[in-house]
């Protein structure tokens, strides 16, 4: 029997040219990670079931991929990275300086309906900051996230501000903050009406009352110190009193990521303070707040705004020997090329005519080809063809730095 040549519903694969344009945003986004002193770390895709279990809130505990593996244990695939980390700080918090600032990029599983933008596989970006229940740290959450996102290339991100405490004073259920939290996709009239069917009288008056909230003591703080900070504008970040963040563990400050700017502001990344989660592993609370990025809705946007390069392959030039004896002067070529920083590949077959080994070259996307036949080793020298112009050049083969100048920054025609 045959197996089907496709993914599972809700899976992908990434080839060449879409995973090179995922690395370039990563990498992006990792610099300024580092540059605000957040280091990387990694956990498990599997962790224990009741790891899991009752962290998220029961629509969210329905989404997890659960099961037994053969020992008989009960186990699930990562949900998110926020659970997983806080199960690492309780369980080596003592080796980790304090505060405790870390960033993870791995994927997550969620066994939702697939549909576009959502995966049941996906990776996930976040960073968090441990010990600290300074609204220093909740700031830096939210400056380091909107630099990320401007390294990017987006022109106007925006930061939407609220602080779940707003809603512990008027009295809302974990089940009425998720009802306010539908208030962007279903509209007004359609929430009040979902919270008088939860059983709340007064929805208009309570609808009213969240909408005339202000900002708590802990978020005028924050936004001061945004004030302060000269890369940072006020447009910027935004406080927003129905911002509600549908999962349970949020405890004051909660904020979510838009890109703005052309239609309605696309949510990108969402987070805030969970200072009691970590304490339902180690009995201990440890503050904390953090940050995740939807980085394929991220991958998505950037393309769709023409902010990522148009690379199919990494390699910047082939070297095509034309017979046996061109061998030895391409081998001796190659590792020198890579030497300056050229990545340099060496087409494997020297019996290839030409025409076929810069179809491969042209197929690729390899902008610059070596070309090494008889005449070339008579002369010891290369011929360079740049492939988007169509021009030949001869170089020295004993000179490598002067084809790696060219391929570097070929002259403008």
């Amino acid at each position: 029997m045959t197996s089907k040549t496709q993914t599972l519903k809700g899976f992908r694969d990434f080839l060449p040219e879409e995973a090179l344009k995922r690395q370039y945003i990563q990498q992006k986004i990792e610099k300024v990670f580092a540059s605000y002193g957040f280091d990387p770390l990694e956990t498990p895709a599997l962790e224990y079931a009741e790891t899991l279990m009752g962290k998220y809130g029961a629509e969210a505990d329905k989404l997890l991929y659960l099961f037994e593996d053969s020992g008989g244990r009960k186990i699930g695939l990562r949900y998110d990275q926020t659970v997983p980390i806080s199960r690492v700080v309780a369980q080596y918090g003592q080796l980790f300086p304090t505060p405790f600032k870390r960033y993870q990029i791995q994927p997550v599983w969620r066994a939702e309906k697939p549909q576009k933008g959502r995966y049941r596989e996906f990776l996930q970006c976040d960073i968090d900051t441990f010990g600290s229940d300074s609204y220093l740290a909740d700031a830096e959450i939210i400056s380091c996230t909107i630099d990320a996102l401007k390294s990017i290339g987006f022109a106007k991100p925006q930061m939407w501000l609220n602080d779940r405490t707003v809603f512990d004073a008027l009295g809302l259920t974990k089940k009425e903050i998720i009802i306010v939290d539908k208030l962007d996709k279903i509209g007004q009239e359609a929430v009040i009406k979902e919270l008088e069917s939860a059983g709340r009288k007064n929805a208009q008056a309570l609808f009213n009352s969240i909408e005339s909230s202000v900002k708590t003591e802990r978020l005028k703080n924050i936004c001061h110190y945004l004030d302060q900070a000269d890369y940072l504008e006020g447009e910027d970040y935004l406080f927003v009193p129905f911002l509600a963040r549908g999962l349970d563990y949020y405890t004051s400050t909660i904020f979510e990521a838009k890109i703005t700017g052309s239609g309605s502001p696309l949510s990108v990344a969402g987070g805030g303070r969970y200072d009691k989660l970590i304490g339902s592993f180690s009995g201990r609370d440890i503050p904390a707040v953090g940050i995740a990025f939807g980085f394929d809705r991220i991958v998505e946007t950037a393309q769709q705004l023409l902010l990522l390069p148009d690379s199919k392959t990494r390699s910047q030039l082939l070297v095509c020997a034309l017979g046996t004896e061109s061998i030895p002067a391409a081998a001796w070529l190659a590792p020198k090329l890579r030497t300056t920083g050229i990545n340099t590949e060496i087409y494997p077959d020297p019996q290839a005519k030409l025409d076929k080994q810069l179809k491969y070259a042209n197929k690729k996307g390899i902008p610059f080809v070596a070309i090494i036949g008889e005449d070339e080793v008579k002369t010891q020298s290369v011929t360079l063809k740049n492939m988007a112009s169509g021009e030949q050049t001869s170089y020295s083969s004993a000179k490598p730095e002067d084809i790696a100048a060219y391929v570097q920054k070929p002259p403008v025609l």
